[in-house]
């Protein structure tokens, strides 16, 4: 069903008002709305997300990246994004595999928050996407050990034409390099209201593979 049905099979506080940009019975299928709305109205990057994670001693970091994915599986799926394994958020998701994201939509005056665990995605779906990508890119993935300390911009672009040396064409993904899927038991809508009176629902779930949600109105 999408995203504008009717949330038949969700426990709702309060049906009547979850109408319009809110309604629906699958989360996941109204984040996509979401994102495909801004899609025509942000100046760029509407899938441009806040990741936060934490590290082993669990100090909060938080960064911007490019969600790739809402995947559309409600016992399965998740949003995926794509990094170098040894770079901090990478690192940090292997100490702690739990993460938390925004997307927020300024010409929308919409967010999306989302929290859950944290898996790798495949070697086939990392591969796909890799091979997606721009040549350049590619080769970026191979030539930047992210997070690392940098001795000068000339250091790297000469790190990528090594590696593009060697790989002329279709560069093969970096074993460092992949994508990561956070897999929400929690999911928050919010829209901007008049005098900061926002409309907020708050969707929880008992564990990433369940598919029964709860779905709560949140004061502003």
């Amino acid at each position: 069903m999408s995203a504008e049905g009717t949330a038949k099979d969700a426990t709702v506080t309060d049906e009547t008002s979850r109408a319009g940009i809110f309604a629906g019975d699958d989360p996941f299928a109204l984040a996509r709305a979401w994102l495909e709305q801004a899609e025509g109205t942000e100046p760029n990057d509407a899938n441009a997300i806040a990741l936060a994670t934490a590290d082993a001693n669990g100090l909060p970091n938080v960064r911007m990246v490019l969600l790739k994915e809402i995947e559309e599986s409600q016992s399965r799926g998740g949003f995926v994004f794509y990094t170098n394994f040894g770079s901090a958020k990478g690192e940090e998701l292997a100490a702690n595999p739990q993460a938390a994201l925004v997307m927020h939509w300024k010409s929308l005056r919409r967010q999306v928050r989302v929290r859950g665990p944290v898996e790798k995605v495949d070697d086939a779906q990392a591969d796909a996407y890799y091979a997606s990508r721009a040549y350049q890119s590619r080769l970026g993935a191979w030539a930047s050990e992210q997070s690392r300390p940098l001795s000068s911009r000339g250091a790297l672009m000469a790190k990528v034409a090594s590696v593009a040396a060697r790989h002329p064409i279709k560069p093969p993904r970096p074993p460092h390099w992949g994508g990561f899927r956070i897999r929400p038991v929690e999911m928050e809508f919010w829209a901007d209201g008049e005098f900061r009176l926002h409309d907020r629902f708050r969707w929880t779930r008992p564990a990433p593979d369940a598919e029964e949600w709860h779905v709560t109105r949140l004061n502003p």
